[in-house]
């Protein structure tokens, strides 16, 4: 029994990643869009493998291919969800997604769920990284992506949004590599916003979750003196929030996400005034 629901994923390059995604959504019988950005490996084969529609756009940003999508792609069902292609749905999301998403009363447009970050196959449980709230699936026409090139949440255009009970899993299987080039990107991107004053005014359509998050980081974090902040915060995150509790994995994580990458948009974002 399908349920009346889109998937749009967004890809380059993603053969490591995509099976695993498309594997979690077999029990639920969803059309699944694939918006594809120029891959040169085995990305679009295996998504046609797996009955996907698969149609290629020039990539600007994450908002504007995703905006793009929503556009453009023949949206004919009653809910859509944005997935990425390092994330995958639990059997447990699945199950509650088939009960409850045709049973919701009209005035939910948007609902949030919680993603479950792994690393080198370990569960992320602590660090303040569990949970993370994010809204994913929203009535067709109901939501628009923010303009943002960095941090681009959802956000809901009317209605209410309510709280789903299950996880999806994000997990890249590209390796540490991968993980340190993209967020060398990152930090570029993210000092461009700073150095452009991006406000999140927008945030409390995006869910209370993410207008708590940008409270604190633009607040809180943006006035604590640079470099220090960097390694305040990971400690706070590693020792305060317990994340040493992950393990050998998540010192790895909570190192490089939480210190070395903070580090690098400071430093990053020092040189661009320096220069």
């Amino acid at each position: 029994m399908s349920v009346s629901l889109s998937i749009v994923i967004l890809t380059k390059d993603e053969q490591e990643n995509l099976p695993h995604a498309l594997e979690s959504l077999a029990g639920l019988g969803a059309e699944v869009f694939i918006v594809d950005s120029g891959s040169s490996d085995r990305t679009a084969d295996i998504a046609r493998a797996f009955g996907c529609t698969v149609v290629a756009h020039d990539f600007a940003s994450h908002a504007r291919q995703l905006n793009w999508a929503l556009d453009n792609l023949p949206l004919k069902t009653d809910w859509v969800m944005r997935l990425d292609a390092d994330e995958r749905l639990t059997g447990e999301l699945i199950a509650e997604l088939r009960e409850k998403l045709a049973l919701l009363p009209p005035d939910v447009t948007g609902l949030m769920l919680k993603r479950r970050v792994y690393f080198w196959g370990r569960w992320i449980r602590h660090g303040g990284y569990y949970p993370i709230w994010l809204l994913r699936i929203w009535r067709r026409g109901a939501a628009r992506c923010e303009d943002r090139d960095m941090d681009e949440h959802m956000l809901i255009a009317h209605g209410r949004i309510a709280e789903l009970a299950h996880d999806i899993i994000d997990e890249n299987h590209k390796g540490v590599g991968f993980f340190v080039d993209k967020h060398n990107r990152y930090a570029e991107k993210e000092v461009a916003a700073l150095r452009a004053a991006a406000g999140g005014a927008d945030a409390m359509r995006a869910g209370e979750a993410v207008a708590r998050k940008r409270f604190l980081k633009d607040r809180i974090y943006g006035r604590a003196p640079r470099f220090l902040r960097a390694f305040l915060y990971w400690a706070f995150r590693y020792f305060i929030l317990l994340g040493f509790l992950d393990g050998k994995p998540g010192f790895v994580f909570h190192f490089m996400q939480g210190f070395w990458y903070r580090l690098l948009v400071d430093a990053k974002l020092t040189e661009a005034e320096r220069r």
